[in-house]
């Protein structure tokens, strides 16, 4: 087979690549740990969100900027090295990229799981290995059919968080006696709570960044891209704000914790009815989530492979099918087993520290670039604060949890 001469294809639209993140930011996070982010922020899980949300605003930001600027597969990696000239840190941030899509796909197959068995029984392990095997052939297909996929399953997944919202719409008339009862907002144990489930939150804003290695396949990126980036992250901060309030409002949080499948049991509660249709539509969020999980990893693994840094193989695109295959085969197993080994928590804790790592050093590599480079015509200027908060603000959060950890 020849596929030396094959390169990726710029097909890629606004309203699809809005679809495409809204897919992993959606789905990805909201349908696998809400319960987790409820167990430990209480009734104060909307504040949780808007805390992640900040500890991630700044990074989105500087995304937009940098990938406007320098539209190529293996993004971060890219940033990194303009800014600083090192291969070596390049590299590094790369890889911590893979790293991290592969444990978030991980993560994300081991929340279908729930889903998959509260409508039918099916053993954990061909649940997992099924689903694996099954993203892994819809990535391989090409970027074309995978992305109108994760487009069109964006739009079922958000009409899903809609009809839970409206279906518990009810519970709003609740919130004001709710916080009535809540402790002090100053008490240290509620600080705590609080900032946890925002370091578990932030992996439900995992996403936003995946946009940014799918360039070389968007059609005029500098303007695209920007674009597509700030329009998932702040709908998907209000969709997320208001289902947490429906959610303290109309169940206790601890008892999401050891629900398999979160999102239906207050669909449930709240109506009266089955929880089946949004666990099914949970199935398929999560799913998709996954898909553009190991599609971002493989790209990731082109871009690194084509700069030299892995090898020769990983870089060579199907003429067929215009997919990095062999990169794609290497992320979906690397998925699997971390899949068969890992919790949703720790999955998720961890997806968030690697990537709060990558984020430090994008937000450095824009810092550096601004004041380096001159600002080209056509792609957005934010202040050079907006870097610097971010790095600062992502390497404190990576900081703080470490020495949590560590007590």
């Amino acid at each position: 087979m020849k596929t030396e001469n094959s390169s990726l294809v710029r097909r890629l639209t606004f309203p699809t690549l809005t679809l495409y993140g809204l897919g992993t930011v959606v789905g990805a996070g909201i349908y696998a740990i809400i319960g987790e982010v409820a167990a430990a922020a209480g009734i104060y899980t909307p504040l949780a969100f808007l805390a992640a949300a900040l500890l991630a605003v700044f990074s989105a930001l500087s995304l937009a900027e940098l990938s406007a600027r320098l539209p190529h597969s293996a993004g971060e990696a890219v940033f990194v090295k303009k800014a600083f000239g090192s291969m070596t840190l390049s590299t590094a941030v790369g890889m911590l990229v893979i790293l991290s899509g592969v444990v978030s796909a991980a993560t994300i197959i081991n929340g279908a799981v729930g889903y998959v068995q509260a409508i039918f029984s099916a053993d954990l392990l061909a649940i997992v290995v099924g689903l694996t095997a099954l993203l892994a052939f819809a990535a391989a297909l090409g970027v074309h059919l995978s992305v109108g996929a994760a487009a069109l399953v964006s739009v079922i997944e958000i009409l899903g968080l809609l009809a839970v919202i409206w279906a518990g719409r009810g519970a709003f008339g609740n919130l004001p006696e709710v916080f009535s009862t809540a402790p002090p907002l100053g008490g240290s144990g509620v600080t705590l709570g609080i900032l946890s489930g925002a370091v578990i939150a932030f992996y439900s804003f995992i996403g936003f960044e995946d946009m940014v290695n799918m360039a070389e396949e968007v059609k005029n990126p500098g303007q695209v891209m920007p674009r597509a980036m700030m329009t998932v992250f702040f709908g998907s901060t209000a969709l997320y704000v208001l289902l947490s309030l429906v959610i303290i409002g109309s169940m206790d949080p601890l008892a999401l914790r050891s629900s398999g499948a979160p999102l239906a049991d207050v669909f449930s509660k709240t109506t009266g009815w089955t929880g089946d249709p949004i666990a099914a539509i949970g199935i398929i969020a999560i799913v998709n989530g996954g898909l553009v999980q190991i599609i971002m990893g493989s790209r990731v693994v082109y871009g690194l492979a084509k700069q030299g840094a892995l090898p020769k193989l990983l870089g060579h695109v199907d003429r067929r099918t215009h997919t990095p295959v062999a990169a794609t085969l290497l992320i979906a197993g690397s998925v699997l087993a971390l899949a068969l080994v890992g919790s949703i928590k720790d999955l998720a804790e961890i997806t968030s520290m690697l990537l709060l790592l990558v984020f430090t050093m994008i937000n450095a590599a824009l810092v550096r670039i601004k004041l380096r480079d001159p600002q080209p015509e056509d792609v957005p200027n934010y202040p050079i604060l907006v870097p610097i908060l971010g790095a600062i603000v992502s390497l404190a959060m990576v900081v703080w949890r470490s020495m949590v950890y560590i007590g």
